[in-house]
């Protein structure tokens, strides 16, 4: 029976990668990646010739029995990789990785980049106990996804995109307050990374007057928990 590796690639810089993800991708029969065209540039860059297929949003449904069927009757080793991050963490990767489970096909993730980290490290935040809540649905669900949360008191992290970011802010300051802390992280890893610190107020009017540019990680404080009074203390 074969085997599917789960291999992270860099979010910005390409030496973010480990010498561990390079030796796999080199090694493997087959690279299942999201575009090729994009992990093209990546393998060219390390020197890696190993075959790519395409694995992407559009077509895992329809190709995942296919590639469980490839797996279960070869000795052959595939590596799945997404244009940057870790496969499955707001990517495509869960339908295979569910499938080998379900087929008792093994599977190896390796360690490595994922934007929502370091964003949640560097937003100051509370970051021992955590929700990453990924992209937000574009229209449908999306207001009443955010009143789901409106209790929760652990950081929550978002992904969206640069054409969202003043609307998504826009709509913590309705639902959660405009006072409520938050950090907005862009370009993760590459030359013009940034990130910008203050209430939602303050960094959405940042991002109306500096129009937001490349990938957002948005980050936002919990709902301060209600200190309960001590019963038995007298007053």
């Amino acid at each position: 029976m074969g085997k599917l590796t789960v291999v992270p690639t860099p979010v910005g810089n390409l030496e973010d990668i480990t010498f561990r993800a390079i030796k796999v991708l080199k090694e493997v029969d087959l690279i299942l990646a999201e575009d090729t065209r994009t992990s093209g540039k990546l393998l060219k860059h390390f020197e890696i010739e190993t075959p790519k297929r395409s694995y992407h949003l559009h077509n895992e449904h329809k190709i995942v029995e296919q590639l469980i069927s490839e797996l279960q009757s070869t000795e052959s080793h595939f590596a799945l990789v997404s244009d940057a991050g870790t496969p499955a963490i707001s990517d495509p990767g869960f339908l295979l990785v569910r499938a080998c489970v379900e087929n008792n096909v093994e599977i190896e993730v390796l360690p490595g980049a994922t934007a929502f980290v370091p964003a949640l490290v560097s937003s100051g935040l509370p970051c021992d106990r955590f929700v990453f809540e990924g992209f937000l649905p574009h229209k449908k669900g999306r207001k009443k996804r955010l009143e789901q949360l409106i209790e929760e008191e652990r950081t929550m992290v978002f992904y969206e995109s640069p054409y969202r970011v003043v609307k998504a802010l826009t709509e913590f300051e309705e639902i959660f307050g405009k006072e409520r802390l938050c950090s907005a992280s862009r370009e993760i890893s590459k030359l013009y990374e940034e990130t910008i610190r203050g209430t939602v107020e303050q960094v959405r009017q940042h991002f109306e007057k500096q129009a937001p540019k490349g990938e957002f990680v948005l980050v936002l404080a919990g709902k301060e928990p209600v200190k309960k009074k001590n019963k038995y203390k007298k007053d």
